[in-house]
């Protein structure tokens, strides 16, 4: 196990590595000068002399590179031009929202994905299957920002069981804030639910075509026990990598969700300081984003390891 863990390791570091110098690159030295960028056109030449003062442009790149990783690394994300403060409070307030709905649209998901694929790769060509897929097959077509509107529209301004958008925030209470996370989270999940049962019900019908589980069966093994007992857990690894997957997604593109309902996430910010031409705010949240989506495909291959024992001795 020890061996296959310090490989992911150092392929996280690389990736990691990889993903800090594009992201440098592209906001940093492809549009030309950051701060005549973040100023705009009108700008005189000594408002942009001293901004570019103020963020130490005037270096060379590899020392501007250098000098932005290690304030990383030390938890400095810089100063926001927009909002005059720091970067990590900002990323700290909103990060308390993005991830709770991340966490929150999953868990519906994979509660809602699971039973379904199960239940359609048991009784596979049958009504319940057919339907299932049709109804999966409408959650991936339909646009999670229109199915929120939809949920807006009904359970907000019709029936006003929910708030149409905002945060009251957790000093508010748990049940509120949770409340207000309710209908964002069931728009993310309705994709991805549809997604992962698909997957499910796919990787089940594969491994119950495998040699083992006919073999279970000749023992005298009903389907649903041969499903249960080993189908299941062979299956699971496929759909770890789009849980995976999913997470990535929901913690770090949910930008228009969070737009629709007005949360103060992550996703808004970055669409925040994008509009704004906030640079500091778009490098920092951006790497923060990607770090989260590599360290994420770095648990899910842990996990394959955990559940599939093969994968550590290929590693070895």
């Amino acid at each position: 196990m020890l061996p296959f863990l310090i490989k992911r390791l150092v392929s996280l570091t690389l990736s990691l590595l990889a993903a800090s110098l594009v992201i440098f690159f592209v906001i940093e030295v492809v549009p030309g000068d950051p701060a005549s960028f973040m100023l705009g056109l009108n700008a005189s030449p000594e408002t942009v002399a001293a901004l570019r003062d103020s963020l130490g442009l005037n270096a060379s790149v590899p020392v501007r590179y250098w000098q932005w990783i290690s304030g990383l690394v030390q938890g400095e994300f810089g100063i926001s031009y927009t909002y005059r403060v720091p970067v990590r409070e900002l990323i700290a307030d909103r990060f308390w929202i993005s991830m709770p709905l991340a966490l929150y649209a999953l868990t519906l998901s994979t509660l809602i994905a699971f039973p379904v694929g199960v239940i359609a790769a048991a009784r596979r060509n049958s009504p319940a299957d057919v339907s299932i897929m049709g109804v999966t097959q409408l959650g991936i077509a339909v646009p999670n920002f229109w199915f929120a509107m939809l949920l807006v529209l009904f359970f907000a301004v019709s029936l006003r069981w929910f708030s149409a958008g905002g945060f009251p925030g957790w000093d508010a209470g748990f049940w509120a804030g949770m409340k207000a996370l309710t209908l964002p989270a069931v728009a993310l999940a309705l994709p991805q639910a549809s997604i992962l049962a698909r997957v499910m019900r796919s990787s089940l019908l594969d491994t119950l075509g495998e040699d083992f589980v006919r073999t279970a069966r000749a023992k005298g093994l009903t389907q649903r026990q041969a499903l249960w007992r080993h189908a299941l857990r062979n299956a699971l690894i496929p759909v770890l990598t789009i849980i995976g997957l999913q997470f990535s997604f929901l913690l770090a593109g949910a930008i228009i969700i969070e737009n629709v309902f007005f949360l103060p996430g992550l996703g808004r910010l970055v669409f925040q300081g994008i509009t704004q031409r906030d640079l500091i705010v778009v490098k920092s949240v951006i790497f923060l984003l990607v770090f989260a989506v590599i360290l994420v495909t770095f648990l899910v291959d842990v996990t394959y390891a955990i559940v599939d024992p093969r994968l550590r001795r290929r590693s070895a």
